[in-house]
């Protein structure tokens, strides 16, 4: 069974044991949950009284706005469950494609029949976090959310003042308010009224968000000082990044709520998750690099990318900083950005073992405790 899930409808696509190749769908209310588990026991019934035997029920359903409160209630219900990553599905390739709800449920379908045979890397599932370690990455999320908030009211008082002639002002101290009364324009003059009130109020906005800044700042210190990384289901007797000297707070919060509280088989899925991995493109005569697939955790992506700068300035003497140095060096000097994405990858397979088995960096300077 596939579930389209929208808004304001559920669509259910069903193949049953007995009922030939034909496909059923039903549309529900969305969040009809009672009707859905009906859908599904009236389905397992109806094979039953065909085949003779009962079935288990296993559903699919495309990562996106729902979340995974669905996928936790069907597993709680004893109901086979898999989210799917919406991009890894293949489509048709045609110049103009069909799209309706009833063709996706019925990809979604077929999806699920190849997976469930063995079909290898026919689709990628997505690994549902468990409610504490989804909850526990919204400091980090809503703190990056807020900083967006807050560089929009800082640019926006810049501008107001700079088309009066006015540069230098900064919002953010805690002297600007004292400072915006002393403000006079470009031709000399005091600022305009309503200029000034509306500055004014944009400086309301802005103190609250800084407010929420600290108290999110807060909450984050204390969740990682006092569970440190005992706070993940899936990091229990892992060492944390700490230990490695000068890995800059901010950025290692994310990389740890985002990246390597989560469980991964080899460093190719570390890389993948983190949208690192090589993109070939390859056909007859053409062979090139279109770089890194960035099909991953932006979030997790960006912080690798300050991680790798920063280990670049604080651990001179490690084997990765001197594989950047020996690479930048035999380009001339040139293509660093590009340099460093490769560093990052290499960093956080690096920084993967060392958290799951321990292995420190060659060269990498400890911590003292």
């Amino acid at each position: 069974m596939s579930l389209e899930l929208s808004q304001s409808r559920w669509l259910v696509t069903s193949l049953s044991p007995g009922n030939g190749s034909r496909m059923l769908q039903c549309t529900l209310v969305a969040g009809d949950m009672a009707g859905l588990l009906k859908r599904l026991h009236d389905l397992r019934r109806q094979a039953r009284d065909r085949v003779g035997r009962e079935f288990p029920v296993i559903t699919i359903q495309e990562a996106g706005l729902d979340g995974f409160w669905l996928h936790r209630v069907l597993l709680s219900e004893g109901i086979g469950s898999h989210v799917v990553d919406p991009a890894s599905v293949a489509v048709s390739r045609r110049r103009r494609r069909a799209k309706t709800g009833k063709i996706d449920g019925e990809a979604l379908v077929r999806t699920l029949l190849a997976y469930k045979r063995g079909e290898p890397r026919v689709c990628a599932m997505v690994i549902a976090p468990s409610p504490d370690d989804e909850d526990a990455r919204r400091l980090v999320r809503e703190r990056r959310s807020l900083i967006r908030e807050r560089i929009g009211h800082v640019n926006r008082i810049k501008g107001l003042l700079y088309c009066q002639g006015i540069k230098g002002y900064e919002p953010v101290r805690r002297d600007r308010r004292e400072k915006l009364e002393s403000l006079t324009t470009g031709d000399g003059k005091l600022l305009p009224r309503h200029l000034k009130a509306q500055i004014s109020r944009e400086l309301d906005r802005l103190e609250l968000v800084l407010k929420h800044i600290a108290a999110v700042e807060e909450a984050r210190s204390d969740m990682l000082t006092t569970a440190g990384p005992a706070h993940s289901s899936q990091s229990q007797d892992r060492p944390c990044c700490s230990p490695l000297r000068e890995l800059a707070m901010r950025p290692q919060r994310s990389f740890w709520t985002e990246g390597l509280s989560r469980h991964f088989d080899n460093r190719r899925q570390v890389a993948a998750y983190a949208g690192l991995a090589p993109n070939p493109w390859q056909s007859g005569q053409i062979n090139r690099e279109q770089g890194v697939s960035k099909a991953g955790n932006p979030r997790l992506r960006t912080a690798l990318i300050q991680i790798a700068w920063l280990w670049i300035r604080h651990q001179p003497g490690s084997a990765l900083t001197r594989w950047f140095k020996d690479r930048v060096l035999q380009n001339g000097g040139r293509l660093k950005k590009p340099t460093i994405v490769a560093l990052a990858r290499k960093l956080i397979v690096a920084l993967w073992k060392y958290v799951s088995s321990g292995v420190v960096i060659e060269g990498a300077i400890m911590q003292a405790k």
